[in-house]
């Protein structure tokens, strides 16, 4: 039986489990959908961030995606040119080579200069949005939410027509990990706003685990922040917590059709670790 879950106009369906033999993506996986992946902290150049890559590399020729956002911290420590072929160039090629676009959001890690870094899609812009399909993505700098940047922002919420309007930056304003946890005061300046101008949906990382959150005035958070690091064990359950995974490294895929988001979060052995759908709208 399928699990429905209501709140402020926005509701989840948790689909049946899945085992790690699985040979096709639980997504609808429907031709002319939206499809698009999501990792957060993952540029550490080693292992477990390569093996994370390869299970993305898998589920792409099974899932077409052909687009990236990323949630900050994309690389980790040194950040010269040879880095960005360690740390982004080298994992993600397979990816890359069959045309994927990445769309990056600085974290607390990254260079503030690595805006211009043309396989980041941020065109020299710490802040900045796009449209695909029906869905505008809203990609923020919480490293420095300054008035300027909350200026930009309601004026782009304001104009916004799309149907599905997304979020995505590196600090999350709720989060369950023992590290970091919800980051209040961005919360305070952001989350009206997000009410106000109808966002539908927010990704982030910081905590390095995965954690989806139960739906907060509506709107759904996710943190994504096991690309490439992992706190064992960090996820302090609460009331806040719909579902989460903190055992091993993972990645998210999506596929917005009509008004159903579909999700799916695999880990860096392919199990499938938390799924389901967001229907758009409020739901009777």
């Amino acid at each position: 039986m399928r699990r429905v879950f209501a709140a402020a106009g926005i509701a989840v369906a948790l689909l049946r489990a899945v085992s790690v033999a699985q040979e096709a993506p639980l997504l609808p996986n429907r031709p002319g959908s939206l499809k698009f992946a999501a990792i957060g902290d993952n540029g550490t150049g080693d292992q477990p961030q390569y093996d994370v890559a390869a299970q993305m590399e898998r589920w792409h020729q099974r899932f077409g995606f052909d687009m990236v956002i990323m949630l900050g911290d994309n690389l980790y420590g040194s950040q010269q040119p040879v880095d960005f072929v360690q740390k982004f160039e080298r994992p993600y090629k397979p990816l890359l080579d069959a045309g994927v676009k990445f769309y990056a959001s600085l974290g607390n890690h990254d260079d503030q200069r690595n805006d211009t870094y043309t396989l980041f899609n941020m065109n020299g812009q710490r802040y900045y949005s796009f449209v695909r399909s029906d869905v505008r993505f809203f990609v923020l700098d919480t490293n420095f939410l300054d008035p300027l940047q909350l200026v930009w922002l309601e004026r782009q919420l304001a104009s916004a027509t799309e149907p599905w309007k997304i979020a995505y930056f590196h600090h999350p304003l709720y989060s369950d990990g023992g590290r970091h946890g919800s980051e209040v005061e961005l919360r305070v300046k952001l989350e009206p706003l997000f009410i106000r101008y109808g966002i539908n949906l927010v990704y982030s990382g910081h905590d390095h685990i995965y954690e989806r959150i139960k739906p907060q005035h509506g709107i759904y958070y996710f943190v994504s922040g096991a690309g490439g690091q992992l706190r064992p064990g960090d996820l302090k359950r609460s009331d806040l917590t719909a579902a989460g995974f903190d055992r091993d490294r993972s990645f998210m895929l999506n596929e917005i059709d009509g008004t159903d988001l579909y999700f799916q979060v695999v880990s860096r052995t392919g199990q499938i670790v938390d799924d389901g759908v967001i229907h758009r709208g409020r739901v009777s």
